[in-house]
């Protein structure tokens, strides 16, 4: 028998509209009846039909009618209502409710009642059965009138207990108060009943409000139903137990939500069943006064522009200050829905009316490793791309553009423009025109130059409005070229607007011209001005807008959304000029979040909050043509509801379809749509963007493949997601954006360690930690503890793989980590392991890097003989052709490493005119290299080796280069090494604090890389420009430092010269005196035990002239002369050398 047909007509007529969706009001508006009349039809139904709520109607209604048959039996019944029942079915163009056949469950924030007749199991042994029925259905139909008056939802009622949803199927804003309220009256209406004579029932309630997933259920009768899964119903189980009879107990979060409307007493924290941690709790004891204010939430979102005149006033002041030449940066700082966003907004439109430039740049939490994100979207939007544009076309148009600007020429060339800018779009290289052999971090310091350059001329023909938006999100890229742009900004016609969060930290420093703005909230005044605006015009009734403004709490996002909320819940209707109230006020709150107002927007929504739902996935922002690939729907019904929700407010749309953008009004309105989803139903919703960036959307994957495993990231499709992740890091290296590419290898780290320990997964790991072995040298250096580790690690598992292709440059990382960190014996043993690799393997291209390793490894240890005989073996296998691309895997050319310190070897070792040739040789291939680093690598090790030969001004041109290049490319540690050098150059020609000063910074800087490797040198170059200056103090200070380092590290490739200068410092200070002189002697012969131990042919002629200039001094005439004879008459080659002078001039004078 079907139940539906004992219903009156009138009560199939309310059944069906109830099922609907229509609220109460809409239901009596519809068939001219009271709203309490509904209520009353609602309740007779329910008890005809042995329910109890919604859920169980509909599913009465699709279980024996298909969900029309009561359609068809009110048909005729309906017409002289003048309703037309047709929309009893489905219709996509009002709301539905969540409760459908076809639901699939969603998460939301629920306020969860439960109540329960005190003292049943008593009643129940006093009473028969029958009068127990009697008593638990009076105690059901009281309790029911109850929550159906506060819209509450009845997901169960088991005799003596009952379980109620508030905010459910459709969100309340004040799902809390309602909760407490229907809870309150329940205590007094259940209060009144005498089921039985002189029988006086009790209640106890318990309330809870948290995040549940609603999941749908199925009676044994088929009936279907929803219920909420999560500890928030058991939280409000457990303190019902704790309520007294007749008393409500509620929650921290309920507690907070219904605010000061009600007056509690304070349970402190008690433990629950169930709950690990104590939980507090509040009793309702009453309501307030209507006049009690309710706590503040926190707030979030954009507000109309109110009640800001001060502030836009500065804005204006500061335009009107920056158009007449004197430049402005204006910081922004204000919470989300404050206002920053509109009063930028605000003056955008003047400066548009004004004819001047606006340039918008809007940062995004999507993209917060994407290099140059919001300048390359505004670019784009400028030079008018269109998504169909081949690269070609897109070059022309960037040509076309760059034609109207002249940018400097003494910077960049106009071709060398359109280069950069073309690599920045990932455009193809132009033709007819060179490479721009940069290294990557200059390349990225030219591009923001361009830029920098390209807003400057702008800022000449017009006044430029330059909006930074969001700026807590902004990419290390955007922050580095803001930094450099917000520098010339004082002298230009530019006004800097940045936006961003409290805690989000400026990278810069404050500028002259810059004026800190923090956002406040708003008052009384101001907000009664936003409910107006909002209302259109409309006059609200005054206690409508008194409630509005002393709950928002003047913040302005609230005062918006809460008088959206009062205008589409028909609680209010329109009457000529004004509004008028169509029921008692209710009283409403302000959720400690937006999420219950939110979603009852979303919930109005009906299906069309679905396209809200997948657009939330996609981000804050996304194209037409990105969510019409990814929905199911029909493109008509996808565009209509994409109307819907731009009408709704909830979507801003840019340009037309199908090239149409939308942007969430809020970001908290995308959160909150996208939080309403369940997991599997976001990683479907993420996998199927995923694959369609893939298959349709190619060159977005290529070049943001950040965007790609992002998506397969939350898809939970970690294998899929790590190439990704992989591809993003070697693209944000390879141009320079060092910082992001960390976070892009580093996720895709963290994410393999998720999957099972296979094969697959170290050889994923080993390509991993080998791309970001480079990227850490290039961000932190080669000594720093991270970049060890990233090849510790790469070493560990190629050791696990076996002869894996990356184990010769995890070992070379690594190598390069001991040997600059100073620690010489395991970067030794690690070159050793190198060559054998490389000998094993018969890779010419390994030899050679192998044969520097370990070359540079003996020269260090002072084995100038067996350095050389590697190096050479090293420079000799190098063929350019084949090896010049290591430059670019190993950071340096590996023929010109070889060639600089084979010269190094070839003077220690006494042949300063081969040394000299192998010098030029290394910097001549440098240049044709066209490697940046290798460059200023040629450069340095030149410079050392005139130091070596005491060449002073050759030292001073070579370091000067060196430092000018390794400037330009972003190189600190050549800046550093090329500045010690160029301080003992200056020292040498007179300059002596000047020196100091700059050796001093030198080091600093040097050290600062973290690097140790040639420290002892460098202090060996402060010793003798302190000496220089009369400091033999500080001068020997610094020797003794340096020997320290020598003995503790194995660095003994100058520990001769120390020696030999710690003896000459000794007779600077005290002449031939005793015992100094006899110290300074043995400091002498220690420097020539050394240097012949090395067979440092150099360093020992040097020290025996400084020995024999001390026995000359002393009368050991003949002693000095034999000694120096010895030594000078070794050389064959190098005369005009000053060592060599200075030997040749000193035996001149001994006779």
């Amino acid at each position: 028998m079907n139940p539906l047909t004992q219903l009156s007509k009138r009560e199939r007529l309310v059944a069906n509209k109830s099922a609907m969706g229509l609220t109460y009001r809409e239901i009596a508006d519809e068939l001219f009846i009271a709203p309490n009349t509904v209520r009353t039809h609602l309740s007779a139904i329910y008890k005809k039909l042995g329910i109890h709520n919604k859920a169980a109607l509909i599913g009465l209604i699709n279980k024996h009618s298909g969900g029309s048959e009561v359609t068809k039996q009110v048909a005729s019944e309906s017409k002289h209502t003048g309703v037309d029942l047709a929309a009893a079915e489905p219709s996509t163009d009002r709301p539905q409710t969540t409760e459908s056949a076809d639901f699939a469950g969603e998460r939301r924030q629920l306020t969860v009642m439960f109540c329960d007749l005190a003292g049943s199991t008593a009643l129940s042994e006093h009473y028969d059965p029958e009068d127990m029925t009697a008593i638990i259905q009076a105690f059901q139909r009281c309790c029911t009138d109850c929550i159906t008056r506060f819209d509450g939802y009845i997901a169960s009622s088991r005799g003596d207990d009952i379980l109620v949803y508030f905010g459910y199927p459709n969100a309340q804003e004040d799902a809390a108060e309602c909760a407490v309220r229907a809870s309150l009256d329940i205590i007094a209406e259940v209060g009144r009943l005498e089921p039985q004579p002189g029988l006086k029932l009790q209640v106890r309630i318990g309330i809870a409000t948290g995040q549940v997933v609603m999941d749908q259920t199925m009676s044994s009768g088929g009936i279907q139903g929803c219920v909420a899964v999560g500890e928030t119903p058991n939280l409000a189980a457990q303190l019902q137990r704790l309520a007294m009879p007749n008393s409500v107990v509620i929650a921290p979060a309920t507690r907070k939500l219904a605010g000061g409307d009600f007056e509690y007493l304070d349970f402190g924290k008690r433990r629950l069943k169930g709950f690990s941690e104590p939980m507090r709790a509040w009793q309702v004891l009453r309501e307030q006064p209507l006049g009690s204010r309710f706590a503040a939430a926190h707030p979030t979102g954009l507000t109309p522009m109110v009640g800001r005149t001060q502030e836009f006033g500065l804005l204006v002041a500061s335009w009107e200050q920056a158009s007449s030449g004197d430049g402005q940066i204006l910081l922004l700082m204000g919470e989300a829905g404050i206002g920053k966003s509109r009063l930028a907004q605000t003056l955008k439109d003047r400066v548009i009316q004004s004819g001047d430039t606006c340039i918008e740049a809007h940062c995004s939490p999507y993209h917060q490793n994407t290099a140059f994100y919001p300048l390359t979207e505004h670019l784009q939007r400028l030079l008018q791309f269109q998504k169909d544009d081949s690269g070609q076309v897109r070059l022309e148009k960037l040509q076309t553009a760059l034609s109207h600007y002249r940018f400097p020429q003494e910077h960049f060339s106009q071709t060398g423009t359109l280069a950069l800018l073309a690599a920045l779009f990932s455009l193809p290289h132009p033709d007819g025109y060179g490479a721009l052999n940069l290294s990557p971090q200059r390349q990225k310091q030219k591009t923001i130059d361009v830029l920098i350059a390209w807003l400057l001329e702008e800022a000449e023909r017009s006044c430029v409005y330059s909006v930074w938006e969001d700026l807590q999100w902004a990419d290390p890229s955007t922050l580095e070229f803001l930094s450099l742009f917000l520098e010339q900004v004082a002298t230009a016609q530019i006004l800097a607007l940045l936006t961003f969060r409290p805690g989000f930290k400026l990278p810069w420093g404050m500028h002259s011209s810059t004026i800190q703005l923090t956002l406040s909230r708003l008052g009384h005044p101001q907000a009664r001005e936003i409910v107006n605006k909002v209302s259109g015009g409309k006059v609200l009734p005054t206690e409508v807008v008194q409630q509005i403004v002393s709950k928002t709490d003047g913040v302005p996002l609230f005062v918006e959304e809460l008088t959206k909320m009062v205008l589409e819940s028909n609680l209010v209707q329109a009457v000529n000029n004004h509004y008028e109230l169509t029921r008692p006020l209710p009283l409403l709150a302000i959720p400690a979040t937006l999420q219950d107002s939110l979603m009852a927007r979303l919930d109005r929504l009906g299906s069309v909050r679905e396209i809200a739902q997948l657009g939330a996935t996609l981000g804050r922002e996304f194209s037409y043509e990105l969510i019409h690939a990814v929905s199911p729907l029909a493109e008509d019904n996808l565009q209509q509801g994409l109307v819907q929700l731009v009408e709704a407010e909830l979507l801003y749309q840019h340009g037309l379809l199908p090239q149409a953008r939308y942007t969430f009004k809020h970001a908290l309105i995308q959160d909150t749509a996208y939080a309403s989803l369940l997991k599997s139903k976001r990683q479907h919703v993420h996998q199927q963007v995923a694959q369609v960036l893939e298959q349709r959307f190619a060159e977005t994957a290529a070049t943001q493949p950040e965007l790609v495993a992002h998506h397969y990231t939350e898809a939970g499709l970690v294998a899929q997601a790590i190439p990704y992740w992989q591809k993003a890091g070697q693209i944000a290296s390879e141009c320079s954006a060092n910082v992001e590419a960390i976070r892009h290898l580093t996720k895709g780290l963290v994410l393999l360690k998720t999957l099972p320990d296979t094969c697959e997964r170290t050889q994923q790991e080993l390509t991993l930690q080998s791309t970001l072995g480079p990227v850490y040298i290039g961000i932190k250096g080669w000594a720093a503890p991270e970049t060890g580790e990233v090849y510790i690690r790469a070493q560990a598992l190629c050791q696990q793989i076996g002869q894996a292709p990356q184990l010769f440059p995890a070992l070379w990382g690594l190598y390069g980590y001991y040997a600059v960190r100073g620690e010489y014996a395991t970067a030794h043993e690690l070159a050793e392991q190198i060559l054998d690799l490389a000998e094993s393997q018969q890779n010419t291209g390994f030899l050679v890097q192998a044969c520097f390793a370990l070359g540079l490894s003996l020269f260090i240890r002072g084995e100038f003989s067996a350095a050389r005989k590697c190096l050479e073996r090293g420079s000799v296998a190098y063929d350019h052709q084949q090896h010049s691309a290591y430059a670019f895997l190993y950071g340096n050319n590996p023929g010109v490493s070889c060639l600089s310190f084979e010269a190094l070897a070839l003077w220690h070792l006494g042949y300063p005119e081969q040394a000299l040739n192998k010098s030029l040789e290394a910097v001549t291939l440098a240049q044709q290299a066209l490697h940046p680093f290798s460059l200023a690598f040629a450069l340095d090790r030149a410079a050392v080796f005139h130091q070596f030969r005491r060449d002073m001004q050759a030292v001073q041109t070579r370091a000067e280069a060196g430092i000018s290049l390794s400037n330009e490319q972003g190189f600190p540690l050549w800046v550093a090494a090329g500045s010690v050098l160029q301080g003992w150059a200056l020292a040498e020609q007179g300059q002596i604090e000047t020196g100091i000063t700059r050796i001093q910074q030198g080091l600093n800087g040097y050290r600062g890389t973290g690097a140790e490797m040639f420290r002892s040198h460098f202090l060996a170059l402060l010793a003798e420009a302190y000496g220089k200056g009369g400091r033999t103090e500080e001068g020997l200070d610094a020797v003794t430092e340096a020997l320290g380092i020598a003995q503790a590290t194995g660095e003994h490739f100058y520990e001769a010269e120390l020696y030999r200068l710690k003896g000459d410092l000794l007779v600077d200070k005290w002449g031939i005196s005793q015992p100094q002189a006899t110290q300074a002697a043995a400091y002498f012969q220690c420097a020539i035990e050394v240097a012949q131990q090395q067979n440092a042919k150099s360093l020992e002629l040097r020290a025996n002239v400084s020995l024999a200039r001390l026995w000359q001094r002393q009368g050991q005439i003949t002693e000095a002369r034999q000694r120096l004879t010895e030594s000078y008459g070794w050389f064959t080659e190098g005369f005009d050398m000053v060592d060599l002078q200075d030997a040749k001039a000193l035996l001149a004078e001994l006779v």
